[in-house]
């Protein structure tokens, strides 16, 4: 591992965690869904990251 794939996944949590929360809270779901999609690449880059890939 490495720490770009650390940093990626780190953030991708944390966005994740956002959305879960603001979902909870009800907020509008173009909100929700933004910070999911945003999530879903930020995860998705940190995987592709690894260097077991390479």
């Amino acid at each position: 591992m490495n720490i770009a794939f650390t940093l990626w996944v780190a953030a991708g949590l944390f966005l994740a965690g956002g959305a879960y929360s603001c979902w909870k809270q009800k907020l509008p779901s173009g909100v929700v869904t933004l910070l999911g999609i945003c999530s879903a690449v930020l995860l998705t880059a940190g995987v592709l990251r690894l260097e077991m890939w390479q």
